[in-house]
């Protein structure tokens, strides 16, 4: 019998545990360990932060749907991984054992890499954690009663920067909703070389379709920008040229602000020799699994994927939830071959589909690969990609409420897309 630990109850631990369930025979133990009771749809947050959603909405108690399952749940932090005696250690309680650990932690939010930065005693809000969408929210509300400037955007070594466009758009049509959007001016702040790069080096039109929606909305923007310190109202930011030098310095001024962050692997993973690369991403191999211990697989967020490409400004590749999905169902085949004697022989694919709701419409983008060249490079928006991310929201929501395994992009989104099943078997 072996015993297979997931840490992190996320977008991508939550349906391995269910995944992992179903696929491998009874007498395998299977525990999720994560810092807090509760599962978030993080994708909803950016809603949540206006009021268009409620806490309870957008969470779901995890211990439950998990003991439906046959799947054990410990609601504790991690503060070590022996991974040479195979094991989790706690701070108030006895280690726990694994034959095999499943990393979806998902970041670190690194906020301190900018002074002045972060919810938590800076001057800048996050849409990237339950808690703090709806810090931002109680913000708002008092916000709306005496508006202002704001400034929206990402911070230097930021490598998802959808909820940064979504947030934007969102807030300029609550704001209409309000009638209050002509005393709110929009500036958006962000390490992408241009509009639309998204960290993948542009999708299609992205650029030319993004910059001309920012007009439309009555938003100015600065690209290329290193936020270099927060102070409260004022947002500094040095500009660079496409060569990396100093174009111009910024002083943005703002009575609201959502800046995300640069994300960095969480401490207990960053702290094992040999696991993670320097800002403590799991390094991994075609199999999703770690190139150091064996007995240890990566996927989401907190993997380490390189940039698509060099920009002045450093930014990072997005994981988007197809990828991540297939890194989860990939895990699953893996560790399920090797219990049975066989070779791992699942590979994820690295592709970029997102859905990102922009208010009242919505953009769609598809990289297949991620790195360019590309086989597919597509970007459109309409007012069916704001329908479709309210679907696949409530779809997801359900997903982890019953305890389903069934893989949401591949039988839904793709087929929607016209796009076949691209996850690699025996390759």
């Amino acid at each position: 019998m072996a015993h297979i630990v997931i840490l992190g109850a996320g977008i991508g631990g939550m349906p391995c545990a269910f995944e992992m369930r179903d696929a491998l025979p009874k007498e395998h133990r299977i525990t999720v360990v994560n810092a807090t009771d509760y599962f978030q749809f993080v994708p909803s947050n950016p809603w949540l932060a206006v009021g268009w959603r409620k806490r309870e909405e957008i969470t779901v108690p995890i211990a439950p749907r998990l003991e439906r399952k046959g799947v054990g749940f410990v609601a504790k932090a991690v503060t070590r991984i022996d991974a040479e005696r195979s094991r989790i250690e706690f701070a108030d309680a006895e280690p726990l054992a694994y034959d095999y650990l499943v990393i979806t932690t998902g970041p670190r939010l690194s906020f301190d890499e900018v002074p002045g930065a972060g919810p938590h005693g800076g001057h800048t809000h996050s849409v990237c954690h339950v808690d703090h969408a709806e810090k931002l929210w109680a913000d708002y509300q008092a916000f709306v009663e005496n508006p202002g400037p704001v400034v929206v955007g990402a911070m230097p070594g930021a490598s998802c920067f959808g909820p940064a466009y979504e947030f934007a758009f969102i807030l300029d049509a609550d704001l209409r909703k309000r009638k209050i959007r002509h005393k709110v001016p929009i500036t958006f702040v962000t390490s992408e070389p241009y509009i639309g790069h998204l960290g993948l080096g542009g999708v299609g039109d992205s650029k030319s379709m993004l910059e001309s929606e920012l007009r439309g909305h009555d938003m100015k923007w600065i690209t290329n920008a290193k936020t270099t310190r927060v102070e409260a109202g004022k947002l500094f930011a040095t500009q660079l040229d496409d060569l990396g030098n100093v174009f111009k310095e910024h002083e943005v001024p703002f009575k609201l602000a959502m800046m995300l962050p640069a994300f960095k692997g969480v401490d207990a993973v960053a702290a094992v020799p040999g696991l993670c690369n320097p800002r403590g991403f799991v390094l991994i191999d075609d199999y999703q699994r770690s190139k150091a211990y064996k007995n240890i697989f990566s996927a989401g967020v907190c993997v380490a994927i390189p940039p698509v490409e060099a920009t002045p400004v450093p930014t990072g590749a997005p994981k988007t939830g197809y990828m991540i999905e297939t890194m989860v169902t990939a895990i699953v085949h893996n560790i399920a071959d090797e219990l049975a004697g066989r070779a791992a022989s699942t590979k994820a694919t690295w592709n970029a589909i997102c859905l990102a709701d922009m208010g009242d419409t919505g953009a769609a983008f598809v990289a297949l690969p991620q790195i360019p060249p590309r086989n597919v490079n597509w970007f459109k928006k309409g007012k069916w990609v704001h329908l479709a991310k309210i679907a696949f929201e409530k779809y997801f929501l359900y997903k982890m409420k019953t305890g389903s395994s069934e893989p949401i992009y591949e039988k839904y989104v793709l087929k929607a897309m016209g796009i076949t099943r691209l996850t690699e078997r025996g390759r």
